[in-house]
């Protein structure tokens, strides 16, 4: 299976303009590659409640202390083939794990999904948000030996933005686009002014893990700059082969310790290995060719929910600030421009069903795009649930309304499983008098029919969990990553009074309302929530390692976990 993760990275104009140019042309086809961020198939990843799982603390009670040195070898589940030129960069969860061991991002997420600086040293904001001072750490160096500075920070952020001479971001410098001015002030403070209030700046500063500190050395390289990396993180790149490895040495000077004062990473070495089935990534774990490795396969994390009972493997779960799986649905053209037709079909889901089949039972049906954990998720959002007679009214509703039989397009990719699941969802939709014609097609394709709009439900995933201001470009009808066309003046309101509103308690409401409306309109058919483990051998430890001051870690997995608290047994 191919894990292709989203979150919000979107284009828009230069300048940070109120018109928005269309992504048309070549300008669709490069989207295209770097959208490789954001699609899915549904039942390809698992998801579901959270039992069975190991530890995932750093130095637990039950992990002992931890001990220096050894390595560990990390399955992936893919390669990242251009590379790891930050603000270019197409950084699925695979490329994620890799960033987050070479580089350092300015803030990093608590266990309570609320953002600390992390290699800043403080994130201020002035009253009404529309400026923020970052606080830089003093002595801390890149791995070229060179000082991170406020200059060389401010460069960083420019080129995400788009205003760096020498890097061509796309769907950062959208994401960025509420950026005014960034200035130095001081050797180790940055200034960042924003055109309109952005009360979630500090999580964009993480950005799921991808808005990693570079180098200028690495910024300026117009050549090499997704192959030479040079960051301030626990591990320096010693080579990488693409489809075979990636090997990191550890950082003798990194700047960061443990709550407890000892150095870090514990490693002395890591490897990343792409192995893109499954199987073979829990054969390699088996066999010891590797030591740690992930998955969000429903059926390998029941396998290895056994395999940790036995004492086989470490293993730990998470679907906490996860992603959902879901049908997005196109609804600017039949049928699924009128709710009929979406909440029919809606109705004609069986998940219990779907869940048995496909997800070995162990699937936790999604309410809307906030996974537990989030701001604004709810158990009842009004989506509609399996009812096949509320299914067969509405479809027989729209055939009188339209003079047309309510049947759809389903695109999907051509792995086994997803037609498998594919198959699944025709037979409900039959069930209840619906037609549906299975469009199988490669995942660079796919990618190309969501951004040229060429569908008319298609398989997806998206939506990791953080601030729920992070979902902006998804959904504001103006953006050209809003890919199901999604055009609701309650729903740009709500995204708009989220960004702007201080208040915790009031942007508790407004995505709470935004969850409702979701479900209300049936835009998409959310699936469940994408469950993803990390399994080791027994004898390596930390995966989650610790919040960014000390204490409990950031439950999370759906973006990749910090690996410098990661440990063996000597």
């Amino acid at each position: 299976m191919t894990d292709v993760t989203g979150g919000w990275r979107t284009p828009r104009p230069e300048g940070g303009s109120d018109v928005i140019r269309p992504a048309t042309g070549q300008r669709f086809k490069r989207l295209a590659c770097v959208l490789a961020l954001a699609v899915v198939v549904a039942a390809c990843g698992g998801g579901g409640d959270d039992s069975g799982g190991g530890g995932g603390g750093n130095g637990s009670e039950a992990e002992g202390e931890p001990t220096p040195g050894g390595k560990v070898v990390y399955g992936l589940e893919a390669e990242t083939a251009d590379g790891w030129c930050l603000p270019e960069a197409q950084l699925a969860i695979s490329g994620i794990m890799v960033a987050r061991t070479i580089y350092d991002t300015l803030t990093r997420p608590n266990a309570d999904g609320e953002y600390e600086p992390w290699l800043a040293e403080s994130v201020d904001h002035n009253e009404d948000y529309t400026e923020w001072t970052i606080g830089l750490r003093e002595g801390v160096k890149f791995h070229d030996g060179t000082d991170l500075t406020a200059e060389v920070v401010k460069n960083n952020l420019d080129a995400y933005r788009g205003s760096y001479p020498t890097r061509s971001p796309l769907l950062f410098t959208f994401v960025f686009d509420n950026v005014k001015s960034v200035d130095v002030v001081d050797p180790l403070t940055v200034s960042v002014t924003m055109n309109e209030p952005w009360v979630a700046f500090d999580a964009y500063l993480f950005s799921s893990g991808r808005l990693g500190m570079m180098a200028q050395s690495q910024l300026d390289d117009e050549q090499n700059c997704a192959t030479d990396l040079v960051g301030t993180g626990p591990f320096k790149l010693v080579d990488w082969t693409p489809n075979q490895s990636f090997t990191a040495e550890k950082n003798p000077d990194y700047w960061a310790t443990d709550e407890a004062g000892n150095q870090l990473p514990y490693l002395d070495e890591i490897e990343f290995r792409p192995i893109i089935e499954s199987n073979q990534r829990i054969n390699a774990l088996q066999s010891g060719e590797i030591n740690a490795m992930h998955t969000s396969d429903p059926e390998l994390v029941a396998d290895l929910r056994d395999q940790a009972e036995a004492g086989d493997v470490n293993n730990n779960e998470s679907v906490d600030f996860g992603e959902v799986t879901y049908t997005m649905l196109n609804v600017s053209k039949p049928p699924f421009d009128n709710i009929l037709a979406r909440r029919a079909v809606a109705y004609a889901l069986d998940f219990e069903e779907y869940n048995q089949i496909q997800g070995g039972g162990i699937l936790t049906q999604a309410t809307g795009p906030f996974a537990p954990g989030n701001i604004g998720n709810l158990d009842d959002t009004g989506f509609p649930t399996f009812d096949l007679d509320q299914a067969r009214d509405l479809a027989q509703q729209y055939e009188d309304e339209t003079g047309q039989a309510l049947s759809f397009s389903y695109t999907t990719t051509q792995a086994e499983a997803t037609v498998a699941a594919a198959q699944l969802i025709k037979e409900q939709m039959e069930a209840a008098g619906i037609g549906m014609e299975i469009v199988t097609v490669d995942q660079s394709t796919q990618i190309d029919t969501a951004i040229n709009g060429d569908f008319e439900a298609i398989a997806w995933r998206n939506h990791p969990g953080g601030d729920p201001d992070t979902q902006y470009v998804w959904w504001q009808s103006t953006y050209p990553t809003n890919f199901g066309k999604i055009n609701d003046p309650e729903i740009d309101s709500l995204l708009e009074e989220g960004r702007t509103t201080p208040d915790a308690d009031e942007r508790q409401t407004i995505y709470e309302d935004l969850n409702r409306r979701f479900g209300e309109q049936v835009y998409n058919l959310w699936n469940y929530y994408t469950l993803w483990t990390v399994a080791t051998a027994p004898d390596v430890h930390g995966v989650l390692g610790e919040g960014p001051t000390g204490g409990d870690p950031f439950p999370g997995l759906a973006t990749g976990h910090p690996v410098e608290y990661m440990w063996v047994e000597q």
